[in-house]
């Protein structure tokens, strides 16, 4: 049974990492690791198996291990949105029934893509998903298979489909959602690098793959926007885009996994054709990177940078 009723959690969530091995395993032990990792650094809820996680670069039967152990690792300390999206209907229930015998708070799921889907079909999709078990559902407005405002607001009228993880840069639509939908309806802002945007524009919360490597950033950036200190939360949005933006070509999911493991917590290693092993060599390569990043913006206050 669900521990936690969403609507009484907004907060800071990372889209948590996977770990793999050398070998492109699911690794267990730095899975377990990375759960507490993250606890203990004060976020406030875990969304995982999602595109951060690579959900699409493992089989069925991985995913579901993957919420077995961050169940059991988590202990209802904190909520658990788990992404069970796939591009077919049969395949996204056989998932959200599993991740709700799990445990987990709630689930969500990307729209089916890949070929052209009508917004009927991607309707159907969201009714058949969220009736499938009694946990509450969160779509996801995801640039490769954007929403829209006018499916979104037809989604919204699926009963337990409770709000959208908003992974776009048009966050004018968040004031809509909130003043033409209903105004409970949860929004959590996806893009790192809009933050700020999303939070002032009306999200609850944040969801994002950086959440996993800068907590120390992005908690207090949630915390100045709530207090109306406008100044302070732009700064650490500077702060964390600098890191972002200097990530993203480098791969971003793998800088997120070392960064993580250059402070004591190892993430492992991304999956082929995401990722794959990093040798000494190149970690020792994208060390200087950042620390070059880091000296030449001034950068402070980030932990894995301090770190180097």
């Amino acid at each position: 049974m669900p521990v936690f009723d969403l609507k009484n959690v907004p907060g800071v969530i990372p889209a948590m990492v996977t770990p793999f091995d050398e070998n492109e395993k699911l690794d267990e032990k730095r899975l377990r690791a990375v759960v507490n990792f993250l606890i203990e650094h004060k976020l406030e809820g875990l969304y995982i198996t999602g595109s951060t996680g690579e959900s699409f670069l493992m089989s069925p039967e991985e995913r579901k291990r993957v919420v077995e152990i961050t169940v059991e690792e988590t202990r209802g300390r904190i909520p658990i949105i788990a992404h069970i999206g796939a591009i077919g209907t049969h395949s996204s229930i056989d998932l959200a029934k599993h991740a709700a015998a799990a445990g987990v708070d709630a689930i969500s799921s990307v729209p089916p893509f890949y070929w052209g889907f009508s917004a009927d079909q991607i309707v159907s999709y969201y009714t058949d998903l969220t009736a499938s078990t009694s946990l509450p559902m969160f779509a996801y407005n995801v640039p490769m298979a954007a929403l829209g405002f006018d499916v979104i607001k037809r989604l919204a009228q699926i009963p337990g489909l409770v709000g959208v993880k908003y992974t776009a840069s048009t966050h004018h639509e968040i004031i809509r959602i909130k003043q033409e939908i209903r105004s409970d309806f949860i929004v959590y802002s996806g893009s790192d690098e809009m933050a700020m945007s999303g939070l002032g524009f009306g999200a609850e919360g944040i969801i994002g793959s950086f959440y996993n490597l800068m907590p120390e950033i992005f908690i207090p950036l949630r915390d100045a926007v709530a207090a109306g200190d406008h100044v302070e939360a732009k700064r650490l949005q500077e702060i964390g885009n600098a890191v972002i933006f200097h990530s993203l070509p480098r791969g971003g999911v793998t800088c997120i996994k070392r960064g993580m493991a250059w402070l004591g917590c190892d993430a492992g290693y991304t999956r082929k054709p995401l990722g794959s092993y990093v040798d000494a060599a190149a970690e020792a390569k994208l060390k200087d990177d950042f620390r070059t990043l880091r000296d030449e913006r001034g950068l402070k206050g980030v932990a894995f940078l301090d770190a180097l």
